[in-house]
């Protein structure tokens, strides 16, 4: 009889089990749906006739570190990369007009609000135009200039500005015509509209090729996964985001903000678990634009936001179980315009988190020609941020 009693305990035991797992592996997980709409207040804001009127690689750096939506007088700086100055009339730049390849804006509040936003970009002693940063440091080859690529406020640093900084150089008259090399990590301890000039430039190996994906360089985007910069499931890392140019393919690293300077104590993504050598990357998913944006959502998804295919009309968005996926489908929430009205390259989508309402993304993208040059002389709007809003439930 205590045998068969035995027998029966572990068989309800094991039926319990059983059912308890066929629940939680058949429980369906919500998929997301996805409606968009153009943000024109936003637009507007990077619509100008003096000064700056067009630049690209817009990223938004909290200037507190924290990612709170909806916060009155909280501070942005918005960090740009090729810019065009001068003067502006019926939409065409006057003669004189120049192009530096970074500049800022400083914002206060979340309201699209002109007032609220100041357009700066610095000078030489003669009072000229540009650039805040300039390669110089280990890596610097002659002829280069910097691009920026996303960057954080760094609170285990004493809240220095971290940005990352791309050397670039032309290889050709047209507007593609250029090479990503080296990555530079720019240390600003004193993130101020005037602070912001002197900086500390540490070369890294970041930027490099790999002999199956091709060119790879990060800092496309930036994930603050710690308490201080009320992460929704915080683990304390920062987590980096990379592109492997072959297929256009993402890649990931992640550090402890403490060790963000020394890329040696770095781990990197290769599929499966975390790694010391970048050279065991793998990719995450592919076809996203070289710079982007990765979103935690309160269900404890993220979204992954970028331009389809680095350049096209459409605007994707991935949802991910973790900062690294696994990604799902691609849902294409928004088709940009300007390029059947126009004929304008966009690029380069990405989410604004603290300056969304909850439930939405705020999203920019750039717009381009393939006769850049000679189009921008002639119609000065064809190179600014526009803004769209995806809610998603």
């Amino acid at each position: 009889m205590m045998k068969n009693i035995i027998l029966l305990a572990v068989a309800i035991v094991f039926l319990m089990n059983a059912c308890n797992q066929t629940s939680k592996e058949e429980k369906p997980v919500k998929p997301l749906t996805f409606t968009s709409e153009p943000a024109p207040e936003w637009t507007a804001l990077m619509e100008r006739t003096s000064g700056w009127f067009g630049a690209d690689g817009i990223f938004s750096i909290p200037l507190d570190g924290i990612e709170n939506q909806e916060i009155e007088g909280k501070r942005t700086l918005f960090i740009f990369s090729d810019t065009y100055i001068g003067e502006v009339e019926n939409n065409i730049p006057k003669p004189g007009n120049v192009m530096v390849n970074n500049t800022t804006a400083w914002m206060t509040g979340n309201v699209p609000d002109k007032k609220a936003i100041s357009f700066e970009y610095n000078t030489d002693e003669n009072g000229n135009p540009t650039s805040y940063f300039v390669p110089n440091n280990r890596n610097f080859v002659e002829g280069e200039y910097f691009w920026l690529g996303d960057g954080f406020i760094n609170h285990e640093k004493e809240n220095a500005l971290y940005i990352f900084a791309y050397h670039v150089h032309k290889t050709g008259p047209n507007v593609f015509d250029f090479e990503q090399t080296n990555i530079a990590l720019l240390k600003i301890k004193n993130p101020t509209s005037t602070g912001i000039k002197e900086y500390e430039q540490i070369a890294t190996d970041l930027g490099f090729i790999h002999e199956k994906y091709g060119r790879i360089y990060f800092g496309s985007g930036i994930f603050v996964n710690t308490e201080k910069a009320n992460a929704l499931n915080p683990d304390g890392y920062v987590y980096i985001y990379g592109i492997a140019e072959g297929k256009k393919s993402l890649i990931a690293a992640r550090t402890l903000p403490a060790n963000f300077e020394n890329v040696n104590k770095w781990t990197f993504w290769n599929g499966k678990k975390w790694v010391k050598n970048k050279e065991d990357i793998f990719p995450i998913t592919d076809g996203v634009s070289n710079e982007l944006s990765l979103t935690p959502i309160e269900d404890g998804r993220y979204l992954l936001t970028f331009t389809i295919l680095g350049i096209s009309d459409k605007i994707g968005i991935q949802v991910g179980a973790s900062p690294v996926g696994p990604f799902g489908e691609i849902n294409e929430v928004y088709t940009c315009p300007e390029y059947a009205e126009k004929g304008l390259l966009p690029y380069n989508a990405k989410a604004h988190y603290h300056l969304s309402k909850p439930g939405e993304l705020l999203i920019s993208y750039n717009t381009i020609t393939f006769n850049f040059w000679e189009d921008i002389q002639k119609d000065a709007t064809i190179y600014h941020p526009r803004f769209i809003k995806v809610k998603y439930k």
